[in-house]
């Protein structure tokens, strides 16, 4: 381990030299300049674990001066040698499933199958990106002048820095770090406070992958000290880009900070996703996708189903058999075996979730299943929680959710369905359920969302880009072209022919 701990660790790994708990800089596990560490809590029994440094604006400097000496060398390295040390990261990662998984488990909360399901999407990450590094292409063109030729190349922007939440923390480091490093970018990583002991593992192994020095750092921080040290980050003159996944409004101060120097930014925000169901959907196919789409990771994720409309022909028949699943799921520790759904990461979704339930009470809404606090291993538990009646001024239909709650809402026609499911500031996926394909066609470009689910709840993957429109944020992630270019400049050139 980087250091010593106070706390006794409350799990065995196969590989003990994965876990640390110091900063990573330039090769080294260091300490923070104050001193000052802060406690990383298992939301499954709500006591601490193990602790890391404190970061702040003074530890800045010095990680993005050695991300900046190791951009200088790591840009000329060949696409080729990027791309081999991607795929031995990618391995030592797949070596390391069982203990990283179970790492995950006691920061997140979330069951040690979806742990596992978190790191084989994120290695999809890791290959589909040293794939890309070799595919990084520019072009040559005649021009409307007939001596004259326009060449492109394409060039990594610098040193990148990624902001990460807690919900999905292995793949959101792998899905920015990956295209960055894919790119000949260096990346610095503020992992969330939640979430920062898998950060420090991916750091791990992508050094023992031989990355070079540098390449990629990580500062951690506690949560009072995140404004200060993700606004130092992106205030930094030589960090050109910055990456962000979180709220919407954090991601506005994040764009105006990034705006004063002209940084190029990429963010991934907020959603309020809605789910269509139409009479003529599939039942089984509909309810099995949107039920795991709904409670993976108790309901804690940013395209995960906020609204589901249900058509008045299979409305009462589709909530019975929603209801009738989620009276069957477990609650319960991520890491015992029996569990099918954790904790909520923090006590803030606990107090949000209750608020929302107590709104959409007063005002009218019913409750079918759940709707509580659970009082279970100390830990951060909510009931899987049913309700339907839900209006369009309860707070819980304007607002994302991010607990294990559903909301129905009952539709007569598309037109209708298509209005109130695009009545939202947010724009990152929405779903649709029907066998009708002219249906599914006028839904594909009527939803107002950068993703449409088509008869899925699981869009995901690192072939698809990823990104949401409106306050949902902009730029890709993951997907062919668009997410390396989101870490490269365009170098135009023009040559003029003699004898021509």
């Amino acid at each position: 381990m980087g250091s010593t701990s106070k706390h006794e660790l409350p799990f065995k790994l196969n590989n003990p030299d994965l876990l640390h708990n110091e900063s990573f800089v330039h090769g080294k596990w260091v300490k923070s300049k104050s001193g000052k560490t802060f406690e990383v809590v298992d939301p499954g029994t709500g006591k601490p674990w193990i602790e890391c440094p404190t970061n702040d604006a003074s530890d800045v400097d010095e990680a993005v001066r050695s991300s900046h000496e190791c951009f200088e060398s790591y840009r000329k390295i060949s696409p080729r040698t990027r791309a081999q040390l991607l795929f031995k990261w990618d391995s030592l990662i797949r070596e390391n499933r069982e203990d990283l998984a179970t790492i995950l488990v006691h920061e997140t909360g979330k069951p040690k199958a979806e742990a596992y399901g978190e790191i084989d999407y994120s290695t999809g990450f890791t290959w589909w990106f040293a794939g890309e590094a070799e595919r990084i292409q520019g072009s040559v063109f005649q021009p409307s002048l007939p001596d004259r030729r326009v060449f492109t190349i394409k060039q990594p922007i610098g040193v990148a820095a990624a902001l990460v939440p807690w919900n999905f923390p292995i793949a959101m480091v792998l899905r920015k770090a990956g295209a960055a490093l894919a790119a000949g970018c260096t990346m610095i990583v503020k992992p969330s406070p939640e979430t920062p002991i898998t950060c420090l593992a991916l750091a791990y192994l992508a050094d023992k992958a031989g990355f070079p020095k540098g390449a990629l750092n990580v500062l951690t921080t506690d949560l009072d000290k995140t404004p200060e040290l993700s606004e130092a980050l992106c205030r930094h003159e030589l960090i050109h880009k910055v990456s962000f996944t979180g709220s919407t409004r954090v991601g506005k101060i994040v764009a105006k900070l990034c705006a004063e120097n002209l940084k190029k930014v990429t963010l991934e925000l907020g959603g309020n996703c809605p789910v269509l169901i139409f009479d003529d959907a599939n039942l089984d196919q509909a309810l099995a996708q949107v039920f795991a789409l709904k409670y993976r990771h108790a309901g804690q994720a940013c395209i995960t189903a906020n609204r589901i409309y249900v058509q008045s022909g299979i409305f009462d028949k589709f909530l019975e058999r929603w209801n009738a699943e989620c009276q069957k799921l477990v609650v319960g520790h991520g890491s015992e075996k029996a569990t099918t759904m954790g904790p909520v990461t923090t006590p803030r979704g606990i107090e949000k979730a209750q608020s929302l339930v107590e709104d959409a009470q007063s005002k009218g809404a019913t409750i079918h299943t759940g709707g509580k606090k659970l009082e279970k291993n100390g830990g951060y538990y909510f009931e899987p929680t049913v309700i339907s009646g839900i209006k369009p001024d309860m707070d819980i239909a304007k607002e994302e959710i991010f607990a294990p709650i559903s909301t129905f809402i009952k539709f007569e026609t598309e037109d209708e369905a298509v209005k109130a499911a695009n009545d939202t500031s947010m724009g990152l996926a929405s779903y649709a359920f029907t066998k009708n394909i002219d249906r599914m066609w006028r839904l594909f470009e009527s939803l107002e969302a950068g993703m449409i689910g088509m008869n899925t709840g699981n869009s995901s993957a690192a072939e698809s880009p990823f990104g949401g429109i409106k306050q949902s944020g902009y730029g890709k992630e993951s997907g062919k072209d668009v997410a390396v270019a989101e870490y490269l400049i365009t170098k135009t050139g023009t040559l003029t022919l003699e004898g021509q």
